[in-house]
């Protein structure tokens, strides 16, 4: 790609290290299954509940609660839901609440509700543009529903470590904003995938959990 250097296996955050860590992840996983729920209604429920600055393991308790109580169906209200997630959550040994309780209670319900009545397309694309129309899914929650329940590679999950993964990478100016121009900035990230040869998928992955892991370490980001 014009512009980005190739650069080092040992060099954080360059194409190399990248390429490495995806390739790595592709040899030692067993399976390349992103799936958190067990049908498309539990992937839309635990990634609508997760993101938006939601630490994943608070999500993922959310997701786990709601579940144990069967409230993934879509026949749930959201007072039904909104009262299971008013409960504190033990985050680290530490109760933890769970944030904007009465909006995600709302766009959980109706998400799901609205979910039972549509013929779900096989097509990657086509069911990202069917879930962006739900209440409180956009493009990066519908992206990543889709990658996880279909193990898509045509899509991208452009959340703040992917963001600044590709500054470091100079695929993207820092600070980008992607609530405007999400779909560019999914173009450039999937040209970058298939420049070093790696699925999309994998690539999102490695770099979504080395950028959490790196971020104790903020002298490495700045």
């Amino acid at each position: 790609m014009p512009g980005v250097k190739w650069g080092h296996v040992e060099e954080l955050f360059s194409p190399a290290f990248w390429k490495f860590q995806a390739r790595n992840f592709r040899l030692m996983s067993s399976s390349q299954d992103f799936r958190l729920g067990e049908n498309l209604l539990e992937e839309v429920a635990v990634c609508l509940l997760g993101g938006f600055g939601m630490p994943a393991e608070l999500g993922l308790g959310a997701f786990e609660r709601l579940k144990a109580h069967g409230k993934l169906s879509g026949e749930a209200t959201s007072k039904e839901i909104e009262e299971l997630l008013s409960e504190p959550f033990d985050y680290f040994g530490q109760p933890r609440r769970y944030r904007f309780i009465r909006q995600k209670a709302r766009y959980l319900s109706e998400s799901l509700q609205l979910l039972c009545g549509y013929q779900i397309p096989n097509d990657h694309l086509a069911c990202r543009d069917l879930l962006t129309s739900l209440p409180g899914i956009g493009p990066k929650t519908a992206s990543w529903i889709v990658r996880n329940h279909f193990g898509s590679d045509k899509v991208a999950i452009l959340d703040i470590h992917i963001l600044r993964a590709g500054a470091k990478l100079g695929i993207f100016e820092a600070g980008v904003d992607p609530t405007k121009n999400y779909f560019a900035l999914e173009k450039s990230f999937l040209a970058f995938c298939s420049a070093i040869e790696e699925p999309a998928s994998a690539v999102d992955a490695v770099i979504w959990d080395s950028m959490r892991r790196i971020k104790a370490s903020r002298s490495l980001l700045h």
